[in-house]
């Protein structure tokens, strides 16, 4: 993995992003379009005032004009609605002593689940190095962004995205602690350092669009307090890198270990900045007080039961167009003790 500037770095006049956000929100090319509609509205209007009195061949040389500009406006570029496709996977440690369900015997089904989604953007919970690396062998249209909580080799919150589709603008990492930036720090009651990555990028197939600040993380087990501070950091940490990004538009992907209406979740989803649960605005209805029916981590034994803890969240700038939890299984083998989420978006840009 090549290393990628910080977005202090990338934040002074030659810094990739975007210089051309006016105070209206419209992209350059929106604005142009805007002037020309009203350019030849304009001129339509002087026509029908002038070209009752003339003949027919002047009145046709006076329409040239409005056509030039009507095929300028057409050459122009326009942001497409593109669709987004999110997933969300804990991938359960390799190195665990598991048995039948060992990494060695579940690996290719997992990387046919995640090829069979075919995901833009993939975020990735538990993953060691060595499992960083055999998805990226074998999905290499992927680049992959991540590193490990402690100094030493252990669990990354990990990030794979379309090399084609994405240009990288910045990236980064930080622990869920009082001193995020202090590697494997740990706060609260927290029984493990943990920690999130980021990403800032931008869409290739959305040029004209705001960037795309992908954030994803694994929130601890045990700490109820760590995970309501842990939401609040990662809200913080997003509204601090939208402030000086373009005003991003954002996703955050993970395992938060707690249930969806628990005070971790609301702080995601209250205040000016709020985000939107995906699979809750299209699944307006649980299955029952429980929960039971949507549960998201299946001990290996593919129970649906219990808490939704994997979720993907967004910006309300986003459309959903669908959202999922993907339960598949091989030959009665799940590919992880999770099932991934998923999620496709789409942003309307015009």
């Amino acid at each position: 993995m090549v290393p990628k500037p910080p977005l202090q770095a990338a934040c002074g006049s030659d810094n990739g992003f975007s210089p051309f956000v006016e105070s209206s929100g419209q992209a350059p090319c929106a604005l142009i379009h805007g002037c020309i509609a009203n350019a030849i509205n304009g001129y339509l209007h002087f026509l029908t005032l002038r070209m009752l009195p003339m003949s027919l061949s002047k009145s046709m040389r006076l329409l040239r004009y409005p056509l030039v500009l009507l095929i300028a406006a057409t050459c122009l570029p326009l942001a497409a609605d593109e669709t987004l496709r999110v997933m969300s996977f804990n991938l359960r440690f390799g190195s665990a002593n598991d048995g039948d369900n060992h990494w060695d015997q579940r690996k290719q089904n997992l990387v046919t689940t995640i090829a069979q989604f075919d995901p833009d953007l993939l975020g990735t919970q538990e993953t060691l190095q060595f499992q960083a690396d055999y998805i990226a062998e074998h999905l290499s249209h992927f680049t992959y962004f991540g590193r490990s909580r402690m100094k030493t080799p252990n669990e990354h919150c990990g990030i794979f995205y379309k090399t084609e589709r994405f240009t990288w603008l910045a990236g980064g990492h930080f622990w869920l602690s009082e001193t995020p930036e202090v590697a494997e720090s740990k706060s609260w009651d927290s029984s493990l350092p943990r920690m999130a990555s980021w990403v800032l990028l931008s869409d290739n197939r959305q040029e004209m669009a705001q960037p795309i600040l992908f954030v994803n993380t694994h929130f601890d087990h045990r700490g109820g307090e760590a995970r309501q501070k842990s939401a609040e950091l990662i809200r913080q940490r997003i509204a601090n890198l939208s402030s000086i990004a373009n005003d991003p538009r954002v996703i955050v992907t993970g395992d938060f270990n707690t249930a969806v209406e628990s005070a971790p979740y609301q702080a995601f989803l209250e205040g000016n900045d709020q985000l939107v649960d995906t699979y809750r605005v299209l699944h307006p209805d649980r299955a029952d007080e429980d929960g039971a029916g949507e549960g998201t981590f299946n001990a290996f034994q593919g129970k649906t039961n219990g808490p939704r803890i994997d979720w993907i969240l967004a910006s309300p700038a986003f459309k959903i167009l669908s959202a999922d939890i993907e339960r598949r299984s091989f030959d009665g083998r799940n590919p992880s003790d999770h099932f991934p989420v998923t999620a496709v978006l789409t942003t309307h840009t015009r």
